[in-house]
């Protein structure tokens, strides 16, 4: 038996998976009413928890009794947009090739959860004698927005469980810290005027170029003085700015220029700190433009702010997770996601997921049938664990 033949219901449910186009900027529910009965089929027990629209929701499901002790299996039903990407198949039609499976989310990370339901006959017969608990959020990919609400639930309605498997792509190493990661808008407003007079005018352009290059001296100060011992890549807090839209014609002085800029946090760093240090400049900045027009300001709002996972050296998570895969040790990302969110929340969590980063947001993202069969055989392994 091919290993693709080995491993068809889980690649007939990625399949299913991948088919929903749950771009964050579109609704999840086709795909939260696709699963939702099925898990209510093989006894799970559901509860949505929906955006203030009701446009969206996440869904977490509880399978087996309802005590302390579970393992909750998290994962983000969103995808990131695949506009002005060049792909070679269709995004949204998993196609199989060379031992590859193909579509958007297949990497980021529809993978993790479609092992997960396709082994829900497995959970229901295996007589578990703790839970095994869906966590299923919307509007990861731009921000982390849905998760939280859905994890103050669980945490005030369910036994408190044991530990928090985060699926995000790790190539099944496990993970036990990530970076933080907050975002801003900055609007500029400057005054208008014909470009050839300078000496009345002032260009929110160039005020918002100097403000963008102090993020960038932000940075390289934090990059001189990082600590070689730090395990992220790189070993430091970092600000980019990668959205800019100002101005309106090239003889005009700019009235209005607005940009968008993050910041990931290393743990025990603080993105507060971050934009106190940037609002200081920007009030010099503002209080120079207002020397021509007292309309000039610059005004920063925050988007998002998601926590950091924190490497801990008691984690009961990870150590689930190491004596699963078999593993020494453990590893830490760069990139954001919802664990967190979790351990802020009070619980145990770790990150361990088929699939590579790499692929992550890429055109062609695929994950590999190796991968998918790895992921199943660490859930496999959980399911025994909890029945015992």
């Amino acid at each position: 038996m091919s290993r693709s033949a080995d491993i068809a219901l889980q690649i007939e449910w990625l399949a299913r998976l991948v088919a929903h186009d749950t771009t964050s900027s579109k609704s999840n529910l086709r795909l939260i009413d696709d699963i939702e009965p099925y898990l209510r089929e093989h006894g799970a027990e559901t509860h949505r928890v929906w955006n203030a629209d009701r446009t969206k929701a996440n869904l977490y499901a509880i399978v087996g009794p309802k005590v302390e002790g579970g393992v909750i299996l998290s994962g983000h039903t969103d995808v990131v947009p695949i506009d002005g990407q060049d792909w070679s198949t269709d995004p949204w039609t998993l196609t199989e090739k060379d031992g590859l499976l193909y579509g958007r989310g297949t990497s980021d990370m529809k993978s993790f959860s479609a092992i997960a339901l396709s082994l829900l006959p497995d959970m229901a017969k295996a007589g578990l004698k703790r839970p095994v608990i869906f966590a299923l959020s919307y509007d990861e990919e731009i921000g982390l927005l849905g998760a939280p609400h859905m994890i103050a639930e669980i945490k005030d309605k369910l036994p408190a469980p044991s530990a928090v498997i985060v699926g995000e792509p790790t190539m099944m190493k496990v993970i036990d810290g990530h970076k933080g990661i907050a975002s801003f808008r900055t609007a500029v407003t400057g005054f208008t005027t014909h470009s050839s007079q300078t000496d009345r005018g002032v260009s929110a352009v160039e005020a918002a170029a100097r403000l963008i290059a102090r993020l960038s001296d932000m940075r390289e100060r934090r990059a001189a003085a990082a600590d070689p011992d730090c395990p992220f890549t790189p070993p430091y807090t970092t600000m980019t700015v990668n959205v800019v839209k100002g101005g309106t014609q090239l003889n005009i002085m700019a009235g209005h220029c607005e940009f968008n800029w993050d910041c990931r946090v290393i743990p025990g760093d603080s993105a507060a700190a971050v934009l106190a240090e940037f609002n200081d400049y920007a009030r010099e900045i503002e209080a120079q433009m207002r020397r021509k027009s007292p309309d000039c300001r610059i005004e920063t709002s925050p988007m998002t702010d998601a926590p950091p996972l924190a490497p801990s050296s008691d984690n009961p998570a990870a150590d689930l997770a190491k004596a699963i895969t078999g593993l020494n040790s453990t590893g830490v990302v760069s990139y954001c996601a919802e664990a967190g969110q979790f351990q802020e929340a009070g619980f145990s969590t770790v990150i361990c997921g088929p699939g590579s980063i790499d692929q992550a947001h890429q055109p062609n993202e695929y994950v590999s049938i190796d991968q998918l069969a790895e992921g199943t055989a660490f859930l496999v392994k959980l399911i025994a664990r909890l029945a015992v």
